[in-house]
C-alpha cells in the first residue's frame, strides 16, 4: 500500500454481500464509542452489535450504507440515512455513522470519503455528533471548516447527551478536497 496520505479513496455501495464485513467494523466502531457512549456495552456473546443494519438492504431508498477504501483496501464504512432525528424534514440526509479504521485516520481519508458521500447524495444534509466525542467533533469540525459560511452549526440537548448539529446543502461545498 502506499502512503495513506497519498491514498486513493473510494466510496463502494455496500450490498448484503457486505453485511459480515459491515458487522465487522461496526464492532470496532462500537468499541471505539464505548469510551464515548457508556450505555455501549458488549452483549453476553461478546459482541456490540447493530441491530439496524438488515435495515440498509431492506429499505435502500431510505439507507444507504458504503464502504470506504484507501488504494483498494478497506478502510471504513459510512452509513446515511434519508431523514434525520435532528429535523422533521423526511427528505434531509443524514450521516447516521461515519467510522475510519485507525491506520487511515488523520491522514485525509475520511475527509475524501465524507466528500464522495455528499457528490453522491446531493442535498440538504446534517450531521449529529455528540458533545462529549471530541475526536468526532475535531474531524467534522475540519471537515466542513473550509465551507462554515453555508453550515449552520446548533448545540440540541437530548436526554442525557447534547449533540451538535451541522446543517448543509451538498452543493455549497467545494469540489476541491
Amino acid at each position: 500500500m502506499t502512503n495513506p496520505d497519498e491514498a486513493t479513496v473510494s466510496l463502494d455501495a455496500a450490498t448484503a454481500a457486505d453485511a459480515t464485513l459491515l458487522a465487522n467494523l461496526l464492532e470496532l466502531y462500537a468499541h471505539d464509542l464505548s469510551d464515548v457512549f457508556h450505555e455501549v456495552v458488549l452483549g453476553p456473546d461478546g459482541r456490540y452489535g447493530y441491530h439496524r443494519l438488515p435495515l440498509y438492504w431492506s429499505e435502500p431508498d431510505r439507507r444507504f450504507a458504503f464502504v470506504i477504501r484507501a488504494d483498494g483496501q478497506v478502510a471504513g464504512f459510512v452509513l446515511a440515512t434519508r431523514g434525520s432525528p435532528a429535523t422533521e424534514d423526511p427528505e434531509v440526509f443524514d450521516v447516521a455513522e461515519f467510522f475510519v479504521l485507525r491506520r487511515y485516520r488523520h491522514r485525509g481519508v475520511g475527509q475524501r470519503a465524507a466528500r464522495l458521500l455528499w457528490r453522491r447524495l446531493p442535498g440538504r444534509w446534517t450531521v449529529r455528533v455528540a458533545e462529549q466525542n471530541r475526536g468526532g467533533l475535531a474531524f467534522w469540525g475540519n471537515v466542513l471548516a473550509a465551507a462554515l459560511a453555508g453550515v449552520t452549526v446548533t448545540l440540541r440537548p437530548s436526554g442525557h447527551t447534547s449533540w451538535w448539529v451541522y446543517a448543509f446543502d451538498s452543493a455549497v461545498l467545494p469540489e476541491a478536497g
